[in-house]
């Protein structure tokens, strides 16, 4: 009685783990979760105060699909002023979430056989959506901590269609450097591939590193690009499932085809928060951004004193993703072996590195407290030591 194409798909990792970890919670389990990609903050209070306010000023009604004029107004100076790009509201639609966005865009613009190149790792549901739309996901394994263009040179053929881009990166953390953005504009202006550059760890950059967007590089770039972001992670506000794309006009109009038959418009409440987001004080980034540094210093620290597992220091995102293979044996065979047996036993949860494209890997997020990572990191250890005693 399911479809065919639904068979095809895969759970995903990150929501059925936080989903099994947060029940144990309830139940009174004393659950570390460093899984879920969510901010710990609360949603600044600024933004949930415009949010009441609409609610009392009756603004609860329908809005047109692609969102209201002042919110793509806003999006559009800050398209302008952060990311150098010019739009228009026309370039620009609202979503019901960044997630939505992506759905959007691949089903307006993939075609049942096309090739789109997802490098490795990759966002769990960055294939499921191509399949979806019938396309072939084409993964292109670059590594951990970069990005290899002659491997993506590699990897083009005459059904190419799309490349998907995410920096930083979900799961590694790693951002692309300038020289390489430049590389992938290169070869999408010479193949004529459109390129998905999801951005919605933008803010969430340490140290020196600094974020480009692929679409900022030229005009002729800019048609070539559809941008995804969104308003969960760098305003804490994931339940309010607000998220965005800008792109050439024909891309946005077919994208809002496919959400005025789906969802139609984001709720009405939630684009009047994510308005006050953009326009009001952006303090609380910058404390959440301060915060997460401290938290990825110490994860990284404690988890490289970890014998057999290894973690290259993230330059942005909040997540770390350290290397556990050698930690596998006959009873642990896998990253979904080691998360399991992690969660039973230690009450730990974090993602197998298997939904992100490395069963070498696992995913953790620092986008816990303090108390909780350093608990976390104890029974990691102690969980490892288990390992390697006698039994």
């Amino acid at each position: 009685m399911i479809a065919e194409r639904i068979k095809e798909l895969e759970e995903s990792m990150t929501l059925a783990i936080t989903a099994k970890a947060k029940a144990m919670k309830a139940q009174g389990e004393k659950v570390i979760i460093m899984a879920s990609g969510e901010p710990d903050f609360d949603t600044p209070q600024n933004i949930k105060d415009a949010a009441v306010q609409a609610i009392a000023q009756g603004f609860t009604k329908y809005t047109a699909t692609s969102g209201i004029d002042e919110l793509k107004e806003a999006l559009c100076e800050k398209f302008r002023h952060e990311n150098r790009i010019e739009y228009t509201k026309k370039n620009v639609i609202v979503t019901c979430g960044g997630k939505q966005a992506l759905y959007n865009a691949i089903q307006a613009t993939i075609n049942s056989g096309d090739e789109v190149i997802i490098p490795s790792p990759y966002w769990v549901s960055y294939v499921e959506q191509v399949k979806l739309a019938g396309g072939k996901p084409v993964i292109l394994n670059t590594g951990v901590t970069g990005f290899d263009l002659e491997k993506l040179k590699g990897a083009l053929t005459p059904r190419t269609r799309m490349l998907i881009i995410n920096s930083p990166n979900n799961p590694t953390g790693a951002v692309l450097e300038r020289a390489t953005i430049e590389g992938i504009a290169a070869l999408a202006l010479e193949r004529k591939f459109l390129v998905i550059s999801d951005e919605v760890y933008e803010r969430f950059i340490y140290g020196s590193g600094i974020h480009h967007s692929i679409a900022s590089l030229g005009p002729e770039m800019k048609e070539l690009t559809i941008t995804i972001n969104a308003f969960s992670k760098t305003y804490s506000m994931t339940g309010w499932r607000v998220g965005y794309a800008a792109a050439p006009e024909a891309i946005i109009k077919a994208m809002g085809m496919v959400q005025d038959h789906q969802t139609s418009n984001t709720s009405s409440i939630s684009q009047k928060a994510a308005l006050e987001a953009l326009k009001g004080s952006q303090d609380s980034v910058t404390v959440m951004v301060r915060e997460f540094e401290k938290r990825r210093n110490y994860m990284v620290e404690r988890l490289n004193a970890i014998e057999g597992i290894e973690c290259p220091l993230p330059p942005g995102a909040f997540y770390t993703f350290p290397r556990v293979a050698a930690l596998y044996h006959e009873k642990l065979n896998g990253s979904f072996a080691f998360a399991e047996r992690l969660l039973e036993e230690m009450k730990v949860a974090l993602i197998p590195g298997v939904g992100f494209g490395s069963d070498e890997h696992v995913r953790l997020t620092y986008s816990a407290s303090l108390e909780d990572i350093r608990e976390g990191m104890d029974r990691i250890a102690e969980f490892v030591s288990l390992q390697r005693s006698p039994r």
